[in-house]
């Protein structure tokens, strides 16, 4: 019999930046163990996953209560072994049916049938199916084991381990109980509701009524999806001709924290707007979970408190949280205050105490360098080396700030603060706060040419530092953003777009460092590192589609290093591909590619005087007479035409390889056409290898 299946877990609050890939995970691995058992057909599209803060929850409809009896063929072995020269059954064979429990008399409905090239022995038996009461407190164990956990704890005099304590199991299959245990609690109906505003315990008739009588009688709304949208349509209405902060990740974390939500209006006073508005952002996002109200783009000094009570009169909820935040503020008015008091510039020799890294200096350090890289990057970009020069300076120096101290967060954007209040140049200051974009995939990049070089120094620094000294990302784990800043370097490059060459920006980046603290083969595994960042960016994902693999595959494979031309690139190989000729002359490369690395390389160009049959002819005299072009349109950065170019040699090419023996037996024929091809590869290939389309 199928009736719906109810798996709840009360336990103490959850932690709430995990929530919902806690409910996620959970609802996923008991629908998987359904099935594994055969107590559910397939895991339908509409299982519904619960996931409050002091619960996981999951309803499954039309799970069986006992799996159906099937059939399990089982091999035993090959028939040369199971039955010896007089047809009676081996030692082996008894062996194996002693072991399996299964009787010598049923040896006759054993099915003999080939197994490849082996006349094997096959039998089938009946399986009774899984019982649901027998299996279901596994299912939920195994469940439990598999959600994504950094830590877990004991509780009480208890031997069990779970991420917070446990005080409930409810186990529902329609109006039964499902017998069971799970982390010391035996399984029941009752449940609990909202720790304040809940009738008593609640008991549950069926698995059906747990949404409903949870709502009603426990006021705990426990869709997590369900409870977000609430809280999102409570902020739009309490915002009025406001507008609210829309962070997302801000929003599931509160979600996380409140059963039965309620949003009001609550405020600070007007002079703390004075202190610059990230500060106090942070500080209610950071510190309370509360959603700062804009107007007219500007922080206004209402905010909104997203509350797990819902009363007739919040005066009290709505006082409490302006009387919590205020001394926040106030912290933060005292450290912007405080640092104001002393130039930017002066905070610049404390950064020789700070460490950067054990092998790699202090920040002190860090910093000569970025001032003689993002210099030297500004100078080909033909801008200011000097405010460059200064930017790279200043962009470090509020680390050691009272403000970032607090809040790290701020690194950068307190610099800009601070050097505006100082007079420093604006470009300067601008440049303090960009050299750290982008921070993320899709982030703002740093804009002009001064922004642009601090940030690439600062990125490009971390990347040869680290790689230098052995600190290579490996697998997931990336403790220094190497991958980040990596991505940032290339997405600056590349969209901004920068004429810089990427081999000689690793050289000038290792140039800073004192001789001998780099090490081994780093600039390859960085370019080789950087490529491979390359390729994923420019493959793009299901949300931004990219370019096809092949034509990715083959500008790469010539391993570009002005990034800022790769674009350029990808759409001329993509036009050309469009061209009838283009598959032909991509198999044609592919073919010479090929016959040239079988053979010792041949330098310089084929003597006319020994082409010897009219398709070899035709071919010098056709690349001989485009060459010009092709360099010239490649010279000018015209890929496409390049590209284009070439398909008018297409002819030639075929006939060539119809007319012509390659590799002829007399010398000097055969290393004048290898010579031919020579040439004719190194026209091909000046924009892509052709031959990976």
């Amino acid at each position: 019999m199928s009736a719906t299946l109810l798996i709840e877990l009360l336990t103490e609050e959850l932690p709430p930046k995990s929530l919902a890939r806690l409910g996620e995970v959970f609802r996923n691995e008991v629908c998987n163990g359904l099935v594994k058992h055969r107590l559910l057909a397939a895991v339908p599209e509409d299982v519904h996953g619960f996931a409050t803060p002091r619960r996981l929850a999951v309803l499954v409809q039309e799970v069986e209560e006992a799996a159906a009896e099937r059939s399990v063929e089982e091999k035993i072995m090959p028939v040369s072994v199971a039955i010896d020269a007089g047809g009676n059954p081996t030692a082996a064979l008894l062996k194996k049916l002693e072991a399996k429990g299964i009787p010598v008399s049923e040896l006759p409905r054993f099915e003999k049938r080939m197994d490849g090239k082996t006349e094997t022995y096959f039998y089938e038996s009946r399986v009774k199916g899984a019982r649901l009461d027998d299996v279901l407190a596994m299912i939920v164990i195994e469940a439990l084991k598999k959600l994504p956990i950094a830590k877990v704890m004991r509780w009480g005099d208890s031997d069990h381990q779970f991420v917070r304590p446990v005080h409930g199991l409810v186990m529902l299959h329609g109006g039964r109980i499902v017998p069971g245990e799970v982390l010391g609690l035996t399984s029941g109906r009752q449940t609990r509701g909202h720790r304040f505003m809940s009738r008593d315990e609640i008991d549950l008739p069926s698995a059906d009524s747990y949404e409903a009588m949870l709502e009603k009688d426990g006021r705990v709304i426990a869709d997590f999806a369900r409870r977000r949208e609430i809280i999102r349509g409570q902020l739009d209405g309490a915002a009025g001709a406001l507008q609210w902060l829309q962070d997302e990740a801000l929003l599931d974390e509160v979600t996380a924290l409140v059963e039965f939500p309620a949003v009001y209006e609550a405020g600070f006073e007007q002079e703390y707007l004075a202190v610059p508005q990230e500060c106090l952002i942070l500080t209610m996002k950071a510190n309370q979970k509360y959603f700062p109200l804009f107007e007219h783009g500007k922080l206004s000094n209402r905010f909104l408190v997203v509350s797990n009570m819902k009363v007739a009169d919040p005066v009290n909820i709505i006082t409490g949280n302006a009387r919590v935040v205020r001394p926040r503020l106030a912290d933060a008015q005292f450290f912007f205050e405080t640092d104001r008091k002393k130039p930017l510039a002066s905070r610049v020799e404390k950064l020789a105490k700070v460490v950067y890294h054990n092998k790699l200096g202090s920040q002190g350090e860090r910093v000569e360098r970025l001032v003689q890289l993002a210099g030297g990057i500004a100078r080909r970009l033909h801008a200011d080396a000097a405010l460059a020069g200064r930017a790279a300076l200043l962009a470090k120096a509020d680390l050691v700030s009272d403000m970032v101290g607090e809040f790290p967060e701020l690194q950068g954007i307190m610099g800009r603060y601070y050097a505006v209040h100082d007079g420093e140049p604006d470009v300067v200051a601008e440049a303090i706060s960009a050299h750290y974009y982008p921070r993320f995939n899709g982030d703002s990049l740093p804009q002009g040419n001064i922004a642009c070089a601090v940030a690439l120094a600062d990125k490009l620094d971390a990347l040869v530092g680290f790689f230098g000294i052995g600190q290579v990302p490996t697998g997931d784990k990336d403790p220094f953003g190497l991958r980040r800043a990596a991505l940032g370097v290339l997405r600056i490059l590349m969209e901004t777009p920068l004429p810089l060459d990427l081999a000689q920006l690793i050289a000038d980046a290792a140039s800073g460092f004192p001789p001998g603290m780099l090490a081994g083969d780093y600039a390859v595994m960085l370019q080789d590192f950087m490529f491979e960042r390359l390729r994923g960016l420019l493959r793009g994902d299901d949300q931004q589609p990219g370019f096809e693999p092949n034509v990715v595959e083959a500008v790469l494979a010539l391993r570009p290093t002005r990034i800022d031309l790769v674009p350029v690139k990808l759409s001329a190989v993509r036009a050309f591909l469009a061209l009838p000729e283009a598959q032909a002359l991509a198999a044609a490369n592919k073919r010479i590619i090929n016959i040239l690395k079988k053979t010792e390389a041949v330098a310089g160009e084929a003597d006319v005087e020994l082409l010897q049959e009219p398709a070899e002819k035709d071919l010098f005299d056709q690349v001989n007479a485009i060459a010009p072009k092709i360099r010239s349109l490649v010279a000018s950065e015209d890929y496409a035409a390049a590209l284009c170019a070439l398909a008018g040699l297409r002819g030639a090419v075929d006939s060539f390889f119809d007319g012509v023996m390659v590799m002829a037996d007399e010398p000097l024929t055969r290393q004048n056409r290898l010579a031919l091809l020579g040439q004719l590869a190194g026209l091909m290939n000046q924009v892509a290898d052709i031959s990976r389309l």
